[in-house]
């Protein structure tokens, strides 16, 4: 075979065609075997994106063995074979069929063999060749972002590095300088610059500000062929922004800030806002106020709202128009963050002066004291003045003021006040004992401005007066043996006293002046606020006397002296040896009770309410067993109903028919009830009975009793309690009726003399209807 190419390899030839034979020795003497050579090749070029209208040659194939006379074809295989490589099996030549691209397959591998047309035996081995893409410039560079974002701080020095940007180039690398590719800057001169071969795009230009200029647009390209004419280029755009640095200092806008405040604003009110300017943003723009100079200490304070970087000046002290009415501040305002590097532009602060005016407002009374404390004696005398208020009006026009007590402290009306110069005053009597402390709130009100109202709390305290005479301290129950020795102690008794002395209690005890004579009990004072009450016979006896009264003065040592007499009960009482009591008789054991006369009358007056009820009780249940037990108008059963209607008395036969009564047959069918269905029809039980008549005038009573039993015995009654009416009146009075109704005759007819004799209570009917016709007439 021969190969198209640079150089052509022929397969050596000796002896006989196929077969193999010795030529020689090797070094060693070993004797050399020829063979027949197999295929031998290079490498195939062939150019890329070929434009021609025919179809490429690649090369030629041919085989010793070819005589031309059309024996041998020729076979290609592997990549691309048929589709993208097509041979002359007769010919040998190899051409392609589709323009390639190295990019996408940069060589392909084939295999190539000789064979018998007619028997297809091989005429040769089958060998392997390539055929490789020859590369062309037919890509450009092509950056890897279409956009590039990067930031630089502003004033950053030349050569700052901002960004790298990289383009690749499809081509081969290693054939020529196609994919050699070199950067330039299209836009963005004088500011930046773009390293050629490396694409790092560096600041070009000192002192950028960000608060003059923020963004950058700048335009690189890359072109292969290392930038020479002829070569292919693309672009990319790079936003570069300058971040900010704090390189500008805060500044007030005014030297001179001024607020207007009324008096009245509350504790921790915003009194106005102050903002300085900084052109930095983020925290290169935060800031701190303070206050470094003001002519009222303490009165105010600034604060910083880190939100809007506002100064907050907040009102510390209370205001008063009166007192001052303007105030002077001065503000500093600096940066949180300072950057060492721009001390040289100057101080990061700034300074302001601020002029507070103070407005006056219309203030409610302003009371000298926050509360008052006065003392009074509970002996004194109404009207007497215990003390006095003062308040003011505290704005420059000094309104009048009017006093007066808030009477939801004082429901009682103990006190009252002078509306002028507020002087409090007593209105009613004092007692200590009641109450020891009075509370009261007083009000101050503008005479000009009603509305304008102020309190104060006086604390009114009661003084203790010695208007109050001792008492025993309690009900004592003491009583004597009937064998007591004389100069025996029976009782010890103490004392009490509401009243309240600076020096304690001091009390005396004494048998009243007019026991003292015919006493059987003494009373000795032990000086320590008790007494002993001491017999002063051997003996007693309840049957001569079962109970004894013995009055003892008890006195205070206060000025002026207070004294009462209390009476002991003594009850005299069987008692043993030791002296423990046995029995006492029913009088001291009423006397023990301690009840009164009102005690007895109260429980005499509860237990005849208790009776009064219980009887009242017992009226309305007896009531109640006689209402019917249906009451619903709604109910479907049988109800009684009432037309009170009254008719024309017991001979008025036409209002209604009294004979259907008196006649049992004229009672009409039982009717069935609608509220059940009945299993069974019982038709009504009906007993023959003899209507009432003058001769058995007396038996409506039977006949009364006959309906009853008769509804009693009728199975189709309702299973409740029913009232049955029959309105039977009996028969006619012996004096028949008195009525005029249906009367037949006129009056003229009627003789009426007879009234005159029915005595004095017929009498008026006489002289109505007893007179003559001519006075009739007239």
């Amino acid at each position: 075979f021969r190969r198209y190419g640079l150089r052509a390899l022929r397969r050596t030839t000796g002896g006989r065609r196929g077969s193999a034979g010795l030529t020689g020795q090797d070094a060693n003497g070993v004797p050399l075997r020829r063979s027949k050579r197999g295929w031998m090749w290079n490498q195939f070029f062939l150019l890329e994106e070929y434009t021609g209208t025919d179809m490429q040659y690649v090369g030629k194939l041919h085989s010793d063995s070819d005589r031309g006379d059309g024996s041998v074809r020729y076979v290609l295989t592997g990549e691309g074979a048929g589709s993208l490589f097509k041979i002359d099996e007769n010919s040998g030549d190899i051409h392609a069929t589709k323009r390639l691209d190295r990019e996408e397959k940069a060589y392909y591998i084939l295999h190539a063999k000789a064979v018998n047309r007619f028997t297809n035996e091989a005429l040769e081995g089958q060998s392997e060749f390539i055929i490789k893409i020859h590369d062309i410039n037919d890509n450009e560079p092509r950056f890897t972002k279409d956009l590039y974002m990067a930031r630089v701080p502003e004033m950053s020095d030349i050569g700052t590095s901002v960004i790298q940007v990289t383009a690749t180039d499809a081509d081969d690398a290693t054939y020529g300088n196609s994919a050699r590719v070199v950067y330039s800057i299209l836009e963005g001169q004088p500011y930046f610059s773009v390293d050629p071969e490396t694409g790092l795009i560096k600041t070009a230009l000192p002192g950028m500000d960000r608060e003059v200029k923020e963004n950058y647009q700048v335009v690189i390209q890359a072109k292969d062929m290392a930038g020479q004419m002829g070569g292919l280029s693309g672009t990319t755009t790079v936003s570069i922004t300058l971040s900010d640095v704090n390189d500008n200092p805060p500044r007030f806008s005014k030297t001179l800030y001024e607020f207007r405040v009324p008096e009245s604003i509350e504790l921790g009110s915003v009194v106005g806002l102050i903002r300085a300017m900084d052109a930095d943003i983020g925290e290169n723009a935060e800031m701190d106020y303070r206050i470094i100079g003001s002519d009222g200490p303490g009165m105010f304070d600034v604060s910083t709202n880190r939100s809007t970087q506002e100064g907050v000046i907040v009102l510390r002290k209370p205001l008063d128009f009166e007192r001052k009415r303007q105030y002077s501040l001065r503000v500093q305002v600096e940066n949180v963050h300072i950057n060492p590097r721009f001390f040289s532009v100057g101080p990061f602060r700034d300074e302001a002066s601020i002029k507070i005016i103070v407005e006056d407002v219309d203030e409610p009374p302003v009371f000298e004291r926050a509360s008052y404390i006065m003392e009074v004696k509970e002996d004194a005398a109404r009207n007497t003045i215990i003390g006095s208020v003062s308040a003011s009006d505290p704005d420059d026009k000094n309104s009048l003021v009017r006093y007066s007590i808030d009477r939801r402290t004082d429901m009682d009306r103990v006190f009252n006040i002078h509306a002028g110069n507020g002087s409090v005053f007593i209105f009613r009597e004092l007692d200590r004992e009641e109450n020891a402390w009075h509370n009261i709130s007083v009000t101050a009100t503008e005479f000009n401005n009603p509305r304008q109202i102020s309190r104060v709390p006086v604390y009114i305290r009661v003084l203790d007066v010695n208007d109050n005479a001792p008492t025993f301290a309690t009900n004592y129950e003491t009583f004597v043996c009937e064998n007591a020795k004389a100069n025996q102690r029976i009782q010890t008794v103490s004392a009490t006293d509401p009243d309240e002395p600076l020096g304690g209690h001091r009390f005396f005890f004494s048998l009243a002046q007019e026991a003292a004579g015919k006493a059987n009990f003494s009373v000795r004072d032990n000086k320590d606020n008790t007494a002993w009450i001491l017999t002063r016979r051997n003996s007693y006896n309840s049957l001569q006397k079962s109970v004894y009264h013995v009055p003892v003065v008890i006195s205070d040592g206060e000025f002026p002296m207070q004294s009462s007499t209390n009476t002991l009960t003594i009850r005299v009482c069987t008692c043993d040896r030791e002296g423990n009591m046995k029995l006492c008789n029913a009088e001291a054991l009423t006397a023990r009770a301690g009840l009164s006369t009102g005690a007895l009358v109260a429980i005499l007056l509860c237990v005849i309410i208790l009776l009064m009820i219980v009887v009242l009780f017992a009226a309305l249940r007896r009531q109640r067993k006689k209402e019917p037990l249906i009451i619903s108008k709604e109910d479907v059963r049988d109800n009684v109903v009432s037309y009170n209607d009254e008719g024309g008395g017991e001979e008025d036969t036409q209002a209604f028919d009294i004979g259907t009564l008196r006649n049992p047959e004229a009672i009409e069918e039982s009717k069935q009830r609608r509220d059940i269905v009945p299993e069974t029809f019982y038709p009504p039980v009906r007993r023959p009975v003899l209507p009432p008549t003058r001769d058995n005038n007396g038996d409506v009573r039977d006949f009364i009793n006959q309906r009853l039993q008769d509804n009693d015995s009728d199975p189709t009654a309702p299973p409740y309690d029913s009232l049955a009416t029959y309105a039977y009146e009996g028969n006619g009075s012996v004096a028949e009726s008195l009525s005029s109704l249906e009367s037949v005759t006129t009056d003229g007819d009627q003789d009426y003399n007879y009234l005159s004799e029915w005595g004095p209570r017929f009498k008026k009917l006489a002289d109505m209807y007893g007179g003559d016709d001519s006075d009739r007439d007239s």
